[in-house]
């Protein structure tokens, strides 16, 4: 009998963006199951709320049934131990991204090394797109509908 493969791809996405939408896309065919997990961190102050980020990402991705939405509090791997996950699921843009996740990935395999961390790189088309950008022009009046998923573009 063979295993459901479990990804969890964790993040704030606050908000989510056209390049986590391009990495979930791409990676459904590597998992049965993509649960894409919001951190809740309460001494964080975040843009948009946690129930705004979570329906922004139910919008985006309700036409995948093998993509489930998830708010967690504490440790990545601890989340995907309650969730059967073997998988961090991660998106890289740069060498800094790499360097960042790269120590994240190490000390979470040392922690639970039964989880794997699997990396895909941005589409070059959204290399330049982060989460801190896109709320840097959405509160200075921009337009945004570029750079997030379509089917939330008209709603932010």
């Amino acid at each position: 009998m063979s295993t459901i493969k479990i990804a969890v791809f964790p993040g704030s996405f606050d908000p989510v963006t056209k390049g986590h939408e391009a990495i979930v896309k791409r990676a459904l065919p590597l998992f049965d199951k993509i649960i894409i997990a919001i951190g809740h961190n309460s001494q964080k102050d975040k843009y948009f709320s946690l129930e705004q980020r979570k329906r922004f990402l139910e919008k985006t991705f309700s036409h995948l049934p093998n993509v489930e939405i998830a708010i967690f509090e504490g440790l990545t791997v601890d989340f995907c131990k309650r969730v059967s996950a073997q998988f961090i699921l991660r998106g890289l843009r740069s060498v800094s991204d790499f360097e960042f996740e790269k120590n994240i990935a190490q000390n979470n395999r040392m922690l639970k090394p039964e989880i794997e961390t699997v990396f895909l790189l941005t589409d070059l088309e959204y290399n330049a797109i982060t989460s801190t950008i896109v709320r840097d022009i959405h509160k200075h009046g921009g337009d945004i509908k570029k750079l997030v998923p379509d089917a939330i573009a008209s709603e932010i």
